[in-house]
């Protein structure tokens, strides 16, 4: 029997675990409600308030899950602070950090059998990165419309000037309707890419976001990261 030695790099904080799967239920709601109040459902019953009372239950549910996304939000920030493993965002500054994301590419296209080792691939920085910019524009255009009704209370002045900056509350729904669609195709690439790596490398990418750690058998290009 071969014997196969591997390394474990504790990465994920707790809070960044309980965010991830947060975030997961949270843009399964957030996208199916937000699609409904976007295109609401035809009811054809005989009592003509059925619509606007569903309507209004599927508004409410979005609007939990946006708080609750939000609240674990935050706790991803604190972990941001706390441990460097969550702190995995690209280089963009280093000439090195396009040579290995070109090196990806390459094995993504399948023109190279394997790419150097990495805690977090250079690709998966920028498409992280990249997400939660979508998620900062989410935030701030539902928010400005949430709080329309109430534009002298403490959410009207906090996020009153996103309306204005785009020019109406239309456009803030514009935006935050298709900034929703781009954060949806960013889950259905990164669940392919997941899987994809936790079969071809083998390396615990699924596991890590349950443990923690990933278990690498060779020393990764970016373990400076957090060492």
């Amino acid at each position: 029997m071969k014997q196969e030695v591997r390394k474990e790099y504790y990465l994920f904080s707790p809070f960044l675990r309980i965010f991830h799967w947060l975030m997961v239920g949270a843009i399964i709601v957030l996208f199916i409600t937000g699609f409904l109040i976007t295109k609401p459902v035809v009811i054809l019953a005989s009592e003509p308030t059925n619509t606007p009372l569903l309507m209004n239950l599927v508004r409410n549910i979005h609007f939990i899950a946006a708080f609750a996304f939000c609240a674990g939000f935050i706790g991803r920030v604190y972990g941001f602070i706390i441990s460097r493993g969550d702190r995995l965002f690209p280089h963009f500054w280093k000439k090195q950090y396009y040579l290995d994301a070109w090196e990806v590419v390459q094995h993504y296209i399948f023109l190279r059998t394997s790419h150097r080792p990495f805690l977090r691939n250079p690709l998966a920085r920028a498409a992280y990165a990249g997400l939660y910019g979508m998620v900062a524009i989410e935030v701030l255009t539902g928010f400005a419309m949430y709080y329309m009704t109430e534009p002298s209370a403490i959410g009207g002045i906090l996020f009153g000037w996103v309306n204005r900056v785009l020019g109406n509350e239309f456009m803030s729904h514009f935006v935050h309707h298709y900034a929703a669609w781009a954060i949806m195709l960013f889950a259905i690439g990164h669940f392919y890419l997941v899987i994809r790596a936790e079969f071809m490398e083998g390396e615990a990418e699924v596991s890590s976001m349950f443990a923690g750690s990933k278990l690498l058998r060779h020393t990764p290009a970016d373990a400076q990261d957090v060492e």
